[in-house]
C-alpha cells in the first residue's frame, strides 16, 4: 500500500501541469532488511505525447520506480510518496483491486524479461488477445485479426503462424516483440517500457522505435527505462538520471546528454561502446593474413592455425539444422573457425540462426549435417558421455540469465557449480573472487536470481561460465541486459581474459558497436545462412552484401555534442547519408 510522507523534493523533481498521465513526488520505496531505500525521493511526471526516460546503472532504482507507479513494486515493498496520481486520480491509497483496473486500461507495461512476463502455457496469440478483451479492445470475432495486426505492427514475421506458438518456441527478439504487442493491445494512454529494445537487432529496434515515436505523436505518454543512451536520445523529451535510488540529474534530454552537469551522468556517457576496432591478437586470422572479403559463407576453415601448426580451438563445417521435417533451416551450410585468443562475432536479426549456432557449437544441439571440431577432434558427433569430460573447456553465457539459472539456488551455489572438488571455505573465497571479476559484491552470494536486477543476473551467469577456466566462451548476447558502465566493465574483463589466458570468444550480439569493439572477425547471418564474413573493419567500412549495409544503416548514434558523438560504427555510407533511406536512424535532434 502507498502512504504519504513529508520529504524535501530531490534533484530532478519537476512539477507538471494538470492533465499528466502520471505524477509522483517524493517517491520512496524500501524493502525489509535492505541497508538503504531502493528509491529515495524521486519525482517525475509524464504528460500526453511526451517521453520521460529513466537512466542509470543496474540497481539504481529504475525498474523499481517504474513498477511502483502501477502497484507492482512487490508484496513486501513499502511505497511512500507525497503525491502519486495516475490518470488524474489519487492512487496513493490504492489496493490491488484498484490497481488491476488501472493496469492495461490506463497504463500498460513492457517488462524487461519477456520469457518470465509471458505465460509459458499459452500461445502468444492468446496472451495478446487476453490483453485486448477486458479493456474494450477487439471483440471476440475480430480478436484473431487484431492479434495478427499487432504482431505485424511490431515487426513479427509470419504473424499468422507465430500467434499459435508458445514463448519457448520463439527467439528472444520475437518474444520481446510479442510482449510489446500485448502491451499495446488495450490502447492504454501511458506505456511504461522497461528496456523494450534490449533483445532486438538494429533493424527491428529501429522499427520499434518508429512505432513508439508514432504512439507519442498520437498523444500517448511513454515512461522509458533504458541503459541504451542512443535509444534515449531518439525518443526522450526529458531524462531523469538515477544513482543508488536517488535522482542526481534531470532535465530536457538534449541538455542532459549534451551538457551533463553531474559527474555520474558524464561517466555514463563516457562508457557508451566506442565502436573502435578490436585490438588484434597474436595469431588471430585478421593478424595473420589478408581478408578475403568473402560474402558467400564458404569458408570451411583450415585444419591448422596459420603460423603455429595447431588446429583451431573450435571449428564448424557445413552445419545444417532444422527443427521440423521439411521446415526452414535454422542453419544452412554454416562454417566457422575460432582460434585461441580470438574473438569471432556473429551478427544477424532475431531468428537468423545465431543462438542455434551457439548451441551447436556447445554440443547442446546436434546438427543434422556437418560437424563441430574441438582442437581438430570430433566434438558435436560425440555421445554426451564422451563429451562430458571436455565440457569445462567450452562454456556458455546464455541470452536469458533468469531462465538459465535454477530459481531455488543462491548465487553461491550457481557459481560454485563450476568449482567442484573444493572445500566449502575455498569455494566461497573463489566464488567471491569471480563475482569481483564481473563487478559484483560478495554480499550477493546469499541471494537468489529473483532478488537480483537483470544486469546482476547476467554478470552472475558470466562468473559461472568463468569458474571452470574455459578455453572457449560461447557468449549469446552476454552484455545485452547491462547498463553502459557495467557493459564496458564486462567487455574490458573479457578483453583482459583473452590477453592473459588466450581464451577464445564466439560472441553473438545484435549490438554492432559492441561487436566492432570486441571481434577481429565477424559472420553476418540471415535466415540460417552466412551472407557475409571476414575482417570486422573491412565489413564495417566496405560491406559487400545489401543485408549487411541495411544492418549498419539501422544503427542508432548519439547526436552531435554528446560525449559519444564520435562513437559511431564508422560505416562509410553513414557519413555519406546511407544507402537507400529505408532504415531511418537519424535522431530528432539531427533532423
Amino acid at each position: 500500500m502507498t502512504t504519504t510522507e513529508t520529504k524535501p523534493t530531490t534533484a530532478g523533481a519537476e512539477a507538471r501541469q494538470a492533465g499528466d498521465l502520471v505524477r509522483v513526488e517524493g517517491l520512496r520505496v524500501t524493502f525489509p532488511g535492505a541497508a538503504r531505500p531502493a528509491v529515495d525521493g524521486v519525482s517525475l511526471a509524464v504528460g500526453p505525447g511526451e517521453c520521460v526516460a529513466l537512466v542509470g546503472e543496474s540497481g539504481s532504482g529504475k525498474s523499481v520506480t517504474s513498477r511502483s507507479l502501477i502497484g507492482l513494486a512487490g508484496a513486501r515493498a513499502r511505497v511512500a510518496a507525497r503525491t502519486l496520481e495516475v490518470a488524474g486520480a489519487d492512487a496513493s491509497g490504492y489496493r490491488e483491486r484498484q490497481w488491476r483496473a488501472v493496469r492495461g486500461r490506463q497504463v500498460a507495461m513492457v517488462f524487461q524479461d519477456a520469457l518470465t512476463a509471458l505465460d509459458p502455457l499459452r500461445t502468444v496469440g492468446a496472451e495478446i488477445a487476453e490483453a485486448a478483451r477486458p479493456h474494450g479492445g477487439a471483440g471476440r470475432d475480430g480478436t484473431a485479426a487484431r492479434v495478427v495486426e499487432l504482431l505485424t505492427e511490431v515487426g513479427v514475421p509470419e504473424p499468422e503462424a507465430r500467434r499459435t506458438q508458445y514463448p519457448h518456441q520463439l527467439s528472444g527478439g520475437l518474444r520481446q516483440r510479442a510482449l510489446i504487442a500485448s502491451a499495446l493491445a488495450a490502447g492504454a494512454p501511458l506505456l511504461v517500457a522497461d528496456e523494450p529494445t534490449t533483445a532486438l537487432d538494429a533493424i527491428v529496434q529501429a522499427q520499434i522505435l518508429r512505432l513508439l515515436g508514432r504512439l507519442k505523436d498520437e498523444g500517448r505518454g511513454l515512461l522509458l527505462v533504458s541503459h541504451d543512451l542512443a535509444v534515449v536520445a531518439q525518443l526522450a523529451d526529458r531524462v531523469l538520471v538515477l544513482r543508488q535510488g536517488e535522482a542526481v540529474e534531470s532535465g530536457e534530454a538534449r541538455r542532459v546528454l549534451s551538457a551533463p552537469e553531474h559527474p555520474y551522468t558524464r561517466m555514463l556517457l563516457a562508457a557508451v561502446p566506442s565502436g573502435r576496432p578490436a585490438a588484434r591478437r597474436p595469431g588471430s586470422s585478421a593478424a595473420s593474413g589478408p581478408d578475403t572479403g568473402s560474402d558467400t559463407g564458404s569458408d570451411t576453415g583450415s585444419d591448422t592455425d596459420s603460423g603455429s601448426g595447431e588446429p583451431p580451438v573450435l571449428a564448424g563445417r557445413g552445419l545444417v539444422k532444422s527443427f521440423a521435417p521439411g521446415g526452414p533451416r535454422a542453419l544452412d551450410e554454416v562454417a566457422f573457425t575460432l582460434r585461441a585468443g580470438e574473438a569471432l562475432g556473429v551478427v544477424g536479426e532475431s531468428g537468423s540462426g545465431k543462438t542455434t549456432l551457439a548451441r551447436v557449437a556447445m554440443g547442446l544441439t546436434r546438427p543434422d549435417a556437418g560437424e563441430v571440431l574441438l582442437h581438430g577432434r570430433p566434438w558435436s558427433a560425440l555421445p554426451e558421455r564422451q563429451r562430458r569430460p571436455a565440457r569445462p573447456a567450452v562454456q556458455f553465457v546464455q541470452q536469458d540469465p533468469y531462465a538459465s539459472a535454477d530459481p531455488r539456488f543462491t548465487v553461491a551455489r550457481i557459481v560454485g557449480e563450476g568449482l567442484p572438488g573444493l572445500r566449502r571455505a575455498e569455494r566461497a573465497r573463489r566464488s567471491a573472487e569471480l563475482l569481483a571479476q564481473v563487478g559484483l559484491p560478495a554480499e550477493l552470494l546469499d541471494r537468489r536470481p529473483h532478488q537480483l536486477s537483470g544486469g546482476q543476473r547476467q554478470r552472475v551467469a558470466i562468473a559461472r561460465a568463468l569458474a571452470t577456466g574455459p578455453e572457449v566462451l560461447v557468449c549469446d548476447e552476454p552484455v545485452s541486459a547491462l547498463d553502459v558502465s557495467v557493459q564496458a566493465q564486462v567487455l574490458e574483463l573479457l578483453d583482459r581474459l583473452r590477453r592473459e589466458t588466450g581464451i577464445a570468444l564466439l560472441f553473438i550480439t545484435h549490438d554492432l558497436a559492441v561487436v566492432r569493439q570486441v571481434a577481429e572477425r565477424v559472420l553476418i547471418m540471415r535466415g540460417g545462412s552466412v551472407v557475409e564474413e571476414g575482417d570486422t573493419e573491412r565489413i564495417f567500412t566496405a560491406p559487400a552484401h545489401p543485408y549487411t549495409r541495411a544492418l549498419l544503416d539501422a544503427v542508432l548514434r548519439l547526436p552531435p555534442g554528446t560525449a559519444g558523438d564520435a562513437r559511431g560504427t564508422g560505416h562509410e555510407s553513414e557519413r555519406a547519408g546511407g544507402h537507400d533511406g529505408e532504415h531511418e536512424h537519424i535522431t530528432k535532434w539531427e533532423k
